[in-house]
């Protein structure tokens, strides 16, 4: 009875519309000595590449047997135009410091020599 079902993948948009997917069905064999224990199986599915920005929403996953159905958490996908880029400023914090002290430098010389005078 529960060897048959099928998965049905969709995602619910930023305006709540129900979009779906794919789906597929599935027969599970059932090992001899396994019968009547419960078992859990994995399927994974990849959605690659998202288009554009506007698949952002939370994508679902459904199992339906006969008479029974069972719908996954769901997972929120954030996608954005241009991936996320960390910034760093490395070389701009070396070149100000750097800049900082040749300015400090020369000024403290030119007042060491104004002095001397």
């Amino acid at each position: 009875k529960y060897t048959k079902f099928s998965i049905f993948y969709y995602w619910i948009n930023s305006l709540g519309q129900k979009i779906s997917i794919c789906s597929r069905s599935e027969n599970v064999t059932i090992p001899s000595g396994k019968e009547n224990k419960t078992a859990t199986i994995s399927y994974d599915h990849r959605i690659m590449p998202l288009e554009n920005t506007s698949s952002t929403g939370t994508y679902y996953c459904n199992v339906k047997w006969n008479d029974i159905q069972k719908m996954g958490k769901g997972v929120f996908v954030l996608a954005r135009g241009t991936g996320y880029v960390e910034t760093s400023y490395g070389w701009e914090i070396l070149v100000t410091l750097t800049s900082l002290l040749a300015a400090l430098s020369i000024t403290a010389t030119a007042l060491l020599l104004w002095k001397r005078k």
